[in-house]
C-alpha cells in the first residue's frame, strides 16, 4: 500500500492485521484488514443504497501484500463521543448539541431502517437475541447466570418484541460510533428489532462505569426518546421507547460478553466483569418487576468496588 498521503490513526480492534489510515487533506479514511473487513464493506455498500448515514465506499480492493483495503468518505473528524468529552465545563452533563446532533443522526437511520424491512423468518428475534447478547457465550462462560429465571425473562422480551420489523442494524451504537454526519464501525452488523441500535445510544453510557467524563441528565434522556418516537410515527411504525426495557436486558448481556471471567487476582479486570454481571442482575430484577430497565439507577464501578450499592436497592 502506498502511504505517502496516508496518516496512521489507529490498529483496528477488529481486526488483528489491520489498521485505519486518515488521508493528508482529512477528507477520506482508509481502513485495512482481512475477511471480515471485506463483509462490513459489501454491507456498507447495500446499507448506502438504501439511505442508511453511512461513509460511502469510493474504493476497495487488495495492496500489493494482499491486504483488503476500504477508502471510504470522511463524515467528520470527531466522533459524538470525542465532541461530548470537549464540550464538559467541569462537570458531567453531556452537551445539549451533542445530544441534538445524536438525535438527528439516529432519526435518519431509524427512518431509512423503518424503510426497509427484513424477513428475517419466525426464528428472528431468537437470531437477534443470540447474536446481539452473545447470550451462549455468556451463560457458557457465567454458568450460574443461566437460571430458569433468566431465560423467562428472555423469552418475555421476544414476546413484548413479537410483530416488530426486523431491520438491518448496527449492533453497537453509541457516541463513539456516531459522527456528525453518519454512523461508522459496522463490523458487527445484524438483523435486529426497530429501535434497538438508536433507542439505546444514551442508556448504555452507564455500562461503561461512569468513567467516560459524561453523563445524559434525565430531561435528555427523556427529549432524545420523544424525538425517536415521533420519527417512528413518522415512518407509520410504532413507538420505540416503549420496548426499551427488553432492548436493554439484551444489551446488558453484549456489555457482560465483553468482560470474560478473569483470575481473582488480575485486580481490575476481575472486578470490571463482577460489575459487568452485577449489571445485568439489576437489570434483570428490574425488568421482572416494571418491565422497563432504568439505567440512571446503575451503580457507577467506583460506588460498585467500595461496596456502596447494596444487593436488595432496586
Amino acid at each position: 500500500m502506498e502511504t505517502t498521503d496516508w496518516r496512521l490513526v489507529k490498529k483496528r480492534t477488529a481486526d488483528s492485521d489491520g489498521a485505519v489510515y486518515v488521508s493528508a487533506d482529512g477528507t477520506r479514511y482508509r481502513r485495512t484488514g482481512g475477511p471480515a473487513l471485506r463483509s462490513e464493506a459489501a454491507f456498507q455498500q447495500m446499507a448506502a443504497t438504501m439511505g442508511y448515514p453511512v461513509p460511502q465506499v469510493l474504493e476497495h480492493g487488495e495492496t500489493s501484500v494482499g491486504t483488503f483495503f476500504v477508502d471510504e468518505e470522511s463524515l467528520g473528524g470527531q466522533s459524538l463521543h470525542e465532541k461530548a468529552l470537549e464540550s464538559l465545563d467541569g462537570g458531567r452533563d453531556l452537551s445539549d448539541q451533542v445530544v441534538d446532533q445524536l438525535a438527528e443522526v439516529s432519526s435518519r437511520l431509524l427512518a431509512a431502517q423503518a424503510a426497509h424491512p427484513v424477513d428475517g423468518g419466525p426464528d428472528a428475534l431468537r437470531r437477534w437475541v443470540e447474536q446481539a447478547g452473545w447470550t451462549d457465550n455468556v451463560f457458557t462462560e457465567n454458568p450460574d447466570l443461566d437460571t430458569r429465571r433468566a431465560r423467562a425473562a428472555l423469552a418475555r422480551a421476544t414476546d413484548e418484541l413479537t410483530g416488530t420489523h426486523m431491520v438491518w442494524g448496527h449492533l453497537d451504537y453509541g457516541l463513539p460510533n456516531v459522527m456528525p454526519a453518519g454512523v461508522i464501525d459496522w463490523q458487527h452488523h445484524g438483523v435486529v428489532p426497530l429501535g434497538y441500535d438508536v433507542a439505546l445510544a444514551l442508556e448504555v453510557i452507564p455500562f461503561k462505569g461512569g468513567a467516560k467524563g459524561y453523563a445524559a441528565t434525565p430531561q435528555q434522556r427523556e427529549w432524545y426518546l420523544s424525538v425517536l418516537d415521533a420519527a417512528a410515527r413518522a415512518t407509520g411504525r410504532l413507538r420505540v421507547s416503549p420496548h426499551q426495557g427488553a432492548f436493554l436486558l439484551v444489551k446488558s448481556l453484549f456489555f457482560l460478553a465483553l468482560m470474560r471471567p478473569t483470575d481473582p487476582a488480575r485486580g481490575d479486570k476481575h472486578q470490571k466483569w463482577q460489575y459487568r454481571r452485577h449489571l445485568f442482575l439489576k437489570g434483570l430484577d428490574q425488568y421482572e418487576r416494571t418491565g422497563n430497565i432504568d439505567t440512571a439507577l446503575f451503580p457507577t464501578l467506583h460506588s460498585f468496588a467500595s461496596g456502596q450499592d447494596a444487593a436488595d436497592r432496586p
